[in-house]
């Protein structure tokens, strides 16, 4: 009997799918994984979401993943050269926009980026730019405004962009960067001021792990974000479409 029990541990561990995805995938995603387990009877998906950079970090110390969804290129770039991530499976499946937020209630009412270094502002929230997309994209968005190096005293660095919505949500900070699909979570907490120009458009890439013990299951989940269902889900939660053919 004891045998037989890990025979179907086993078995259930081949049928589990883990994706790692940026934090602003988390509600597009988890609307997704009731699609994809309908089409793969005994296949479980398993996410884990956070910052993109802890993602690939992760995978590089061992990690058990079987897919990788960034909120950038870069980050699926060093998993390529590092040899972490297989790149004959990667694809842009999204895209998405950044932009400034602050509170609902008794915010600043910010018109600009301009606005952002009057003393009435004494905290924005910004990912981290070293592991968060949406930092790195906040930093080029200000940079190009030349605005990132005086307002370096009032940042707030965050682990991923769903940590600065909370910030921004509670009134914590006055102002803070997110995608606009995250914004739209937020319900009347917070309001948009403005979209961020000057940065690297914001395109979500997605790849296969080189070690992954679910390799044709991991293709098989790729594939499915470029269908009608996955499509519809999307664009929904206001997740647009890629700026490349998926394939």
């Amino acid at each position: 009997v004891e045998r037989s029990r890990g025979l179907g541990d086993v078995y259930k561990r081949q049928q589990q799918l883990t994706v790692s995805a940026a934090a602003s995938l988390t509600d597009a995603f988890k609307a997704l994984a009731p699609q994809f387990e309908a089409g793969k009877p005994g296949v479980t998906v398993r996410y884990n979401f956070a910052a993109s950079g802890t993602l690939l970090q992760q995978i590089s110390q061992g990690a058990p993943v079987d897919v990788l969804a960034s909120a950038d290129q870069a980050t699926l770039d060093r998993g390529v050269e590092q040899k972490l991530l297989d790149p004959a499976t990667r694809v842009d499946f999204a895209r998405n926009t950044l932009v400034l937020i602050e509170p609902a209630q008794e915010g600043l009412k910010l018109k600009t980026l301009q606005d952002l270094t009057g003393e009435s502002v004494k905290k924005i929230a910004i990912g981290k730019p070293a592991s968060v997309p949406a930092g790195r994209y906040t930093q080029q968005s200000l940079e190009a405004a030349r605005l990132w190096a005086p307002l370096t005293p009032k940042f707030v660095q965050a682990d991923s962009v769903r940590q600065v919505l909370d910030y921004v949500s509670r009134g914590e900070v006055e102002a803070g960067f997110v995608y606009r699909t995250d914004a739209a979570t937020a319900g009347d907490k917070i309001k948009i001021v403005l979209t961020a120009t000057g940065h690297t458009p914001v395109t979500y890439p997605v790849a296969a792990t080189t070690d992954s013990a679910n390799k044709q299951l991991a293709k098989d989940f790729i594939a499915f974000l470029a269908t009608p269902a996955a499509r519809q889900v999307l664009s929904l939660i206001h997740i647009s479409e890629p700026t490349r053919p998926l394939y």
